[in-house]
């Protein structure tokens, strides 16, 4: 069993911080929460992560660790008499990364996309990869749960803490921008999996509610738009 000296250098908004907090929560680990402030680098991030200098950085006994998923891993494989995040079939650890990948490089940059759309028409085309995206998801939802509640089967695995983490995110683009990504008409089982996701005891504060993270996100877009105020 490892040692609990276990530090998160993180900010509430990022999916990528969550991801750490939803797995150390399935691992029942306690940590320190190191809030890094909007706009800025602090010193231990900058000291804990110098090639990317970005968030999330969990340090394991004076031990930095960077990159989310790399983070998820590490936490299943130190703390590994606590619940397994990734399976334990080569090939299903194998798709999982797979589609883990795809989310980072692919539906997430989408999801970013109708946010920046600039006009109906621009929008429009923006949506159209992101539901096709999560038409993908929606199958390999169906082929990987085997009839169970998550990605993983009974329990939050890999790939539902990987997808997961952007639910936030997809619903304050929903709401900012009066469309539906993940429809129960559409994504079914998707649309189930979220809400039995966002209940689970080791999500259920780690996501960030909608109305906090919308306010957030004008703020951000905000700087964006004028990077000089």
């Amino acid at each position: 069993m490892a040692k609990d000296d276990v530090k998160l250098i993180g900010a509430w908004p990022s999916p990528f911080v969550n991801r750490a907090q939803i797995a150390l929560n399935i691992k029942s680990v306690k940590y320190e929460f190191l809030e890094e402030k909007f706009g800025s680098k602090s010193e231990l991030l900058l000291k804990s992560n110098p090639v990317h200098k970005k968030i999330p950085v969990m340090i394991h006994n004076d031990q930095p660790i960077c990159e989310s998923l790399v983070i998820v891993e590490y936490i299943d494989e130190v703390w590994s008499s606590g619940p397994s995040i990734l399976p334990s079939d080569p090939y299903d650890r194998a798709t999982g990364r797979f589609w883990a990948a795809y989310i980072d490089e692919k539906l997430f940059p989408a999801i970013r996309g109708i946010g920046t759309a600039d006009g109906e028409e621009a929008k429009k085309a923006a949506i159209e990869p992101v539901i096709e995206g999560l038409a993908y998801l929606e199958e390999e939802f169906i082929k990987s749960s085997k009839g169970k509640n998550f990605f993983g089967g009974d329990k939050i695995g890999y790939l539902d803490i990987a997808f997961g983490s952007f639910l936030g995110w997809i619903r304050v683009t929903e709401k900012m921008n009066s469309v539906k990504l993940i429809d129960e008409s559409k994504t079914p089982n998707l649309f189930k999996w979220a809400e039995k996701f966002c209940a689970d005891n080791s999500v259920k504060d780690v996501i960030p509610d909608t109305d906090k993270l919308s306010e957030f996100a004008k703020v951000l877009m905000a700087k964006l738009r004028n990077p000089q105020n």
